[in-house]
């Protein structure tokens, strides 16, 4: 008898989904190496070969799709007996969900819907919290939260959903609205918006104390419009996610590509010591519409063009 974890079977399914390995370990958020490992010891419980790979191309031998097919089919009735059983043992209750402006993106109402179909008893409540990088996590109120790492948060744990390029915010007449691309050099010397929360790795993250050799010229603000107005009086630029071109376009804006530097990745946080169960699933929840949405995470993940 075969008895092959289930972290292999699901690792296998999304090769099998995108026959590419370097496509399927980032959707995994694991290596090339460790996929190709647990493939070849999943060949070999298994006893046959599942893949082919050449230099070129990825397929699945025949073996592989029969196997493929009983595959998706144990692992939609085992993941059905768990949400079943989970849903039996947690009965009613409310989970409380803090999160930013935009939240997870395009990812937010996909998880939303996928732990209320699973979990119809759980009331969900949500709130905003702009101003607070932890998200209600730092007061009594967010059970769990929709985070912009990074943040300093040793008390808590973190599910990274995707990573998002960011961009520059700056007026449309502004020399740099011109350019496809800004690099860090071009914003080093100009000063930088920074919002009002007192963590000191977020702010260090959004006026690029990194790379620089002396501390930035920062332009303190206490709301996002607040911020938008602060740019086109033209006392500061804004370093910004690129999904803000979509959710706040401005006519007096452009937002710019910037090169050479991380994306602000979004996660799922949580509270180390918490024991609450509702926590837990709305987490795996959240991983499991991440894993099932590897083409929203690549646009997501994508660079922009400049936007107007």
């Amino acid at each position: 008898m075969v008895d092959a974890h289930t972290t292999k079977l699901r690792y296998f399914v999304v090769l099998a989904e995108e026959l590419h390995f370097r496509r399927a370990a980032a959707r995994l958020h694991i290596t090339q190496q460790a996929l190709s490992r647990h493939l070849r010891d999943l060949e070999r419980q298994v006893g046959v070969t599942l893949v082919e790979r050449t230099t070129r191309s990825v397929e699945l031998t025949e073996a592989g799709r029969v196997f493929l097919e009983s595959t998706r089919a144990a692992l939609g009735a085992f993941d059905t007996g768990v949400t079943d059983a989970r849903r039996a043992a947690l009965g009613s209750g409310l989970l409380r969900v803090g999160v930013g402006v935009g939240a997870a993106l395009e990812l937010t109402p996909l998880i939303m819907d996928a732990f209320r179909e699973r979990y119809p008893s759980i009331e969900v409540e949500v709130r905003e919290f702009p101003h607070d990088s932890r998200r209600g996590l730092s007061g009594d109120w967010a059970d769990v939260a929709l985070v912009r790492l990074p943040i300093t948060a040793d008390d808590l744990r973190f599910e990274p959903l995707f990573t998002e390029p960011l961009v520059l915010a700056v007026p449309s007449h502004n020399a740099l609205a011109q350019q496809d691309v800004v690099t860090v050099e071009d914003v080093l010397d100009l000063p930088i918006t920074s919002a009002s929360d007192g963590d000191p790795a977020h702010r260090a993250f959004w006026t690029l104390q990194a790379h620089r050799h002396d501390p930035a010229q920062i332009v303190p603000v206490s709301s996002l419009t607040e911020e938008v107005t602060v740019v086109l009086a033209e006392q500061a630029v804004m370093l910004t996610a690129a999904a803000q071109a979509r959710y706040l376009p401005n006519p007096g804006l452009t937002y710019v590509p910037v090169a050479g530097v991380e994306g602000s990745t979004v996660a799922v946080a949580w509270r180390r010591s918490t024991t609450d169960a509702q926590v837990a699933v709305f987490v795996e929840v959240a991983r499991a519409v991440r894993d099932a949405s590897s083409e929203l995470i690549r646009s997501l993940e994508t660079p922009p063009r400049a936007v107007t």
